[in-house]
């Protein structure tokens, strides 16, 4: 299959982005020691750091026992869980991710810290997030929306199919950002956009085989691969936003078909020209700022009670 024309595809602003990025996260970082990939993804990850918005403060508790960040505010609460593949990011990686979506919507939002592998393979990290996530339900005001990216945004759609159906946890909606579900990885974006920038069909497959003891795929299990879910009804409203230039960019279509086909209220958007990890360039690509103001709009709107699928696709 010939490779698409991404110098087409992306426009400059991207591009420029890509390349900063690549200086401080090589291309074949997945190649390199699980201590080196966190070093490098930690340098890349202050070196894009925003700071805080006026009147933004965290402080670092738990919540179910497990680390978080929680950036205080009112009117319900957001849970983000963070991406990196589940082997690197922690509370300093999204900070600035999380406090931009506290400045824009107002909402508390609660980062969650959870453990990473090869040293805790799963359910460790699907664990760590459904903890504090009940934890937070009993502490902070409802209702709840869960947002994650990438590694995270699996973990979000993990805990809604384990508790948040029809209600459960006060979850009133989840937006999903570039995830990998667990879809099919074979054809279709898995293989057109196998040598994408920022993320290839080899880091996916890198990432999944370090996940599980052994290297050995589970039995079909929505806490590991949301997409293998036999039953998608009732869980809350669901965005599901993909970069087009991503490998994983048919998970985010077919997880919002499935909660449809269910009878759940659900959108699968494509972000044109985007790359995965472009929440870094959200201040300086203006495709990548229109995708978050898109995202946190949304997040208020679940928060709300208001949130309408049909606008989503007619906005894509």
């Amino acid at each position: 299959m010939q490779s698409p024309d991404y110098h087409s595809l992306i426009d400059r602003e991207t591009r420029d982005f890509i390349r900063i990025t690549e200086a401080s996260y090589p291309p074949d970082t997945a190649t390199l020691t699980i201590a080196e990939q966190r070093a490098i993804y930690d340098r890349m990850c202050r070196a894009f750091h925003r700071g805080y918005p006026a009147g933004v403060v965290a402080v670092d508790r738990a919540f179910g026992g497990v680390p978080c960040r929680h950036y205080a505010g009112a009117g319900g609460t957001v849970v983000y869980l963070h991406g990196g593949g589940f082997v690197v990011g922690g509370l300093h990686s999204h900070d600035d991710v999380c406090a931009d979506i506290r400045a824009a919507t107002g909402l508390h939002v609660v980062s969650v810290d959870y453990r990473l592998c090869p040293e805790h393979t799963h359910p460790a990290a699907f664990d760590d997030a459904l903890a504090a996530t009940r934890a937070v339900a009993a502490e902070l005001p409802a209702p709840l929306v869960m947002v994650g990216d990438s590694a995270g945004g699996n973990l979000a759609a993990a805990v809604c199919h384990a508790a948040g159906r029809r209600g459960g946890l006060g979850i009133a909606g989840q937006v999903l950002i570039y995830p990998g579900l667990g879809g099919v990885r074979g054809g279709g974006s898995f293989e057109t956009h196998a040598e994408a920038p920022m993320l290839t069909r080899a880091d996916v497959e890198f990432y999944a085989g370090v996940r599980h003891a052994g290297g050995v795929v589970p039995a079909p299990d929505p806490t590991f691969a949301p997409l293998s879910d036999a039953d998608f009804a009732g869980l809350p409203p669901t965005l599901a936003v993909a970069a087009e230039c991503d490998p994983l960019a048919d998970d985010a279509a077919a997880y919002a078909a499935a909660v449809r086909a269910a009878g759940g209220m659900a959108a699968g958007v494509v972000e044109q020209g985007l790359v995965h990890g472009y929440l870094r360039a959200r201040a300086t690509v203006p495709r990548a700022q229109a995708s978050f103001a898109r995202i946190t709009a949304a997040i208020s709107a679940m928060a709300a009670g208001r949130w309408n699928p049909a606008a989503e696709e007619d906005g894509k």
